[in-house]
Parts: structure tokens; sequence; C-alpha cells
């Protein structure tokens, strides 16, 4: 998003109704999906295909920038074209069959990705994480036929290849680029179970002609195109379906917020020759996982419309994100609250030159309202966002950024114009949200979405899809507030509520307490067991470098901010990070048994 200022010109009704007049790029129309009337961006693109054909009209600009690799959108191009032939015509993928991908963030995964929708397969990302049960789990659940992995990932997958009827093949890429053209070798698995072919990426891959282009497959907006699992916090993880429709939203939603930011807040920022080239071919510091549905959706199809240079880390550490915004000119780096505090933490920062920083974007986990007064003192001409989103809604619902974000640093913003939101109340049974419910700034509830973002359900399990969606609408299992703006308030997990004393206390109204205090770099807030008082608030602290606190300090802190009950009464000071999933989310389960005896 472009810097300017942060009163605007217009209000946020006024931006919304000019952007969508008939006529306009971001006109809206109600189409039946699946049966319910939702409202869609009319000039969405239809699917995936059509976007990866607007890339070319980026040419020979830097796409993917991995190490001292570069690969410009015209070779990605004929690359994913040539390797959906392949998979068609080598690997018997026909539309609808799954392909997996298990890898770290390389090239690979990209073209890969690229190359199965261009096959008119549905694309499973798995998260490289996993170990090798839980990889076999995810290729077995989703059934894919063939599967893309790097060598690490290979090595996990290989003892459970014998049991995994459907998977015809490993793609294996060398993430170290140490053998780009080892030979085809051949698994085969003890007890009699057919062999699994092995594949060096660039052997599948095949010759890669200069007049290479995809082959003709019908793709409609409501096929099925991607399953991204959910990250699992209650037993096994969930395939989120997501169609074209779905990915394309998204991409829509992304262009319509860029263009209501620059709408309302405009430009304080003089053109200089530099600027308009970093705007001409914006850089993007990719430190979130491509397996997640932000570094996917967000990030990776956004920049293959728009002409953005993705700047890929195999995995996140702030002192090699300082090289990369130097070197390749990042103009947006984000991911997670925690991996931005990192970079303005790290003691090498005023080393590194960062002034080409025009947006910081976030999401994923509850965000201190004190990081928008460090984003702006290190980065004056930058604008923070913070974003909300799930994987079952296809990445962003909404976002709050510039002027808006200053204002309310505690939200996530309003809904985009497509997507409807409410606040329903515990136990309510109905399919819709009752229009007669109490509503308003005080009333807290769980967050129901509607709109073409949300997925159409859960792979094979239709109980679990029939409690979490209802005609269109996304029961998320977050608790939110909405003020008279619209403006979304996530107060917590419905799960990761604490009852003191038959008091509900919000771990993340804690969290944001915590996060006020100058020592803090990090904190995660849990329930303690008491027998009389059912749990207790506990908290688990991380300091920053060179800082000192005392746990009473701390106390005393929270209970000039909020209510005596809310007050952590366990709190656990870490020299270590708080462990937390690819996504950034903290691992509170594990926290939890690692710091809380057993009763």
């Amino acid at each position: 998003m472009s810097a300017g200022k942060d009163t605007p010109t217009m209000t946020l009704a006024e931006a919304n109704a000019a952007l969508t007049a008939p006529g306009e790029m971001f006109e809206m129309e109600e189409r039946d999906i699946r049966g319910v009337l939702t409202r869609t961006w009319k000039n969405a693109p239809p699917s995936l295909r059509t976007v990866i054909d607007m890339s070319l009209a980026h040419g020979d600009a830097a796409f993917l920038v991995y190490e001292d690799e570069r690969t410009s959108f015209a070779e990605h191009y004929r690359i994913a074209g040539t390797l959906a032939h392949r998979l068609r015509e080598e690997f018997g993928v026909v539309k609808g069959d799954r392909v997996a991908i298990v890898m770290r963030n390389i090239p690979e995964w990209v073209m890969a990705f690229w190359g199965a929708i261009l096959a008119g397969a549905i694309v499973v990302p798995l998260n490289a994480w996993w170990s090798g049960e839980e990889l076999r789990y995810g290729l077995e659940d989703s059934g894919s036929k063939v599967a893309f992995v790097d060598t690490e990932r290979a090595e996990r997958i290989r003892p459970f290849l014998g049991g995994l009827a459907s998977l015809g093949a490993l793609v294996v890429a060398d993430e170290h680029r140490s053998a780009p053209r080892a030979p085809l070798a051949v698994y085969t698995p003890p007890g009699g179970a057919p062999p699994v072919p092995e594949w060096p990426f660039p052997l599948a891959l095949g010759n890669v002609s200069e007049s290479a282009t995809p082959p003709d497959v019908a793709i409609d907006p409501e096929d099925d195109a991607t399953i991204f699992y959910t990250s699992g916090t209650t037993g096994r993880p969930k395939g989120a379906v997501g169609t074209h429709r779905n990915m394309v939203t998204n991409l829509m939603s992304l262009f319509f917020l860029n263009t209501r930011g620059g709408l309302r807040f405009g430009s304080s920022v003089v053109p200089t020759e530099e600027a308009e080239t970093e705007r001409h071919q914006p850089a993007f510091l990719l430190s979130v996982p491509l397996f997640h549905a932000t570094g996917c959706h967000s990030v990776m199809v956004t920049n293959t419309a728009a002409g953005g240079k993705i700047v890929m880390m195999h995995h996140f550490d702030p002192e090699r994100a300082l090289e990369l915004i130097e070197r390749e000119r990042i103009g947006t780096f984000g991911g997670v609250p925690a991996m931005v505090m990192q970079v303005l933490d790290s003691p090498n920062f005023a080393k590194y030159d960062t002034s080409s920083i025009r947006g910081v974007s976030y999401g994923g986990a509850p965000a201190p309202p004190d990081l928008v007064r460090r984003i702006r003192e290190a980065w004056p001409v930058g604008q923070p966002s913070n974003g909300y989103g799930l994987t079952e809604t296809s990445s962003v619902t909404s976002m709050n950024s510039g002027g808006d974000y200053v204002r309310k640093p505690d939200s996530v913003g309003p809904p985009v114009p497509v997507c409807d939101v409410a606040v329903v109340e515990e136990g309510y049974d109905g399919d819709e949200p009752d229009p007669a419910a109490p509503h308003g700034p005080d009333v807290r509830g769980e967050l129901w979405i509607k709109g073409p973002n949300v997925v159409r359900g859960y792979w094979n399990r239709p109980e679990e899809t029939a409690k979490t969606f209802s005609k269109g609408w996304l029961h998320t299992g977050d608790v939110a507030q909405l003020d008279d703006e619209g403006f979304i308030y996530i107060v917590d997990r419905a799960k990761d509520m604490i009852i003191r004393g038959g008091e509900n206390v919000y771990s993340v109204q804690v969290e944001a307490a915590l996060f006020e205090h100058p020592a803090v770099a990090d904190c995660a807030v849990i329930g303690v067991p008491h027998p009389t008082l059912g749990e207790e608030v506990g908290a688990a602290v991380v300091l920053r470098p060179g800082a000192k606190v005392t746990a009473e300090e701390l106390g005393q802190h929270v209970k000039a901010r909020l209510a005596g009950f809310m007050v952590p009464t366990h709190i656990w000071f870490r020299g270590e990070p708080l462990p937390r999933n690819p996504q950034g989310k903290v691992l509170k389960r594990e926290l939890r048994d690692d710091l809380v005896p057993p009763t």
C-alpha cells in the first residue's frame, strides 16, 4: 500500500460506494453459489488459469528470487505450462486429481503449484514441518496421485510409501542445489507393495521450449483448486477445499484494499526515480510458508497477477530478512506480528538500509497496539496493516491499515465489501444469524462470515462440514465484537477463553495488556487449573534483549489496565522463543504441557 496521510479524504462508506459503483473495476453482483445467493466481485478473473495468463504481461521481469537464482515471469510461464503437460502425459493426472506439494519455500514450490493448476489438478499443500506420519496422513487423506517434495521431506515420506495406494510418483527437488541432474530413482517399498518412481525435478520437467504453452483444460470458477489442511490444534487436521472463485476473490479483495487505501489516504511521499522503479515492480519478502493460505493466496497469487518480485526465504530469520530487504530493495514484508518485532528488535537493525519499505503487513495472531508506533518510527513513510482471515476464508476477510489502523490499532478492520460478518451469541443453533438478536459494540459472540471467499467445506468430512458451515456462513470459532463502523475486534479464540471463578477471561486482552509493557517482546496467556476457581490466568513472557522486569511489576501493569480477575497469577519468563506453528501461532497446548504440572 502506498504511504500517505493518516487523515482520510473520504469516509470508508464513501470510498466503498465509489469503487463498487456500476461500471467500476470493483463492481459487485450476486450469484448463486451451491444454492446460496452470494455477493461477488463482478470483474474477478474466472479462474487461476486466467491469473497465470496475466503474468505473461510482465515478461522478463524477475518473478522468483531464491539466494542467487532468478526466474523471470516469462520463464516461469513456460516452466509451468511444460510441467502441466508432463503431469497429464507422463504421470496420468486428469482434472480433479490431487497433486501434493511438500516443500519449504523454494522456487519449485511455485512452479509445481502453477503446473498442477494448469493441468486441472487440485493442489494439496502439506505442512513441511509435519512428521513422516503426519505427511502420510495428509497424502492418504487427500488421495494425492503425485507429490512434489524436497529432499528432506522425501526422506520423511519414503518409509510410508508402501501404504499409500493412490500415490504414483514422487518428484524430488534438491533444496540444497547439490545434485540438479540426479538420475531417476525407483523406490520399492518392502512387503511387495507397488514401486514408486522418484523423479528429480529437472528430469520430471523435461525440456522447456521457448514456445511452451499450457494444455487446454476447461476450468470453471466453482471447480476445486486447493486443499489446505487446518493447523490441527484439536484432533486430525481437516482439508479445507478451496475453489478457483475462492482464490480469485482473495486476489480482487487485496487489489480493492490497496486501491481504497490510496483513494482515502493518498500519498505524502514525493515520487523519486527510485520510488517510481519500486512502484513499477514491487518487491515482497516472502517470510511465511507457501503451504499456508497467507503465503499462497495473498503473496504468491497476488504477485503472480500484479508483477511483483517474490524474494523467498527458506525459513524465517530476522538477520537474513534484513540482508534481503537491503539487497533486493524490498517494499513490503510481514508475516505474523512476532516476525515484524524480531526484525525491529535485531541488534543489527540500524546497520542495514531498509528505506525501501513502504508496507508492513501481518495477521494470524494478535498484534500489540504499540507495534504501529514502532513501525512508524522505523519507517515514517511506511503503512502498517493488520488483517484477519482463516484457511476457511481463503486468507483475507478484513484489513485495517493507514490512518484507520492508527485510529483503531486493536481492530483487524472492516470486512471487504463482498463479505458479510455477524456476531452470534453462544449456543445459537440457527443456520443464519438472527437479525433480531442484540447487536452493537458491547455484544460479544462467535464471528460468522459469509462471502465468495469461504471454502465449500472439508474434504471427505460431511459431518464436520455441517457443523462449521451453514447456508454459506462459516462459524469461525473466534470470539469477536463489531463497533458502530463495522470494524472487527477479535477478542479470543473460543477454545482459548479462560473461565476463572465464573468470569470469562479472554487471553487476547491479557496478551495485549502485557505487550504494552516496554520490556515484553512476546507473550502467551494460558489457563492454569485451580481446585476451586476452575482456572487461573498464566502468562509465558519473553523479554526484549537487555530488558528486566519482575512478575510483580508485570502483574501491576496488567491490573492498571484490566479487571483484577484477569491479572496473571502465574508468570513464567522464558529465555527462548515461544513455540509456534509455521503460521506463527503460539502452540498453547505445547506451552501448557511444558509449564503446567499435570493434575
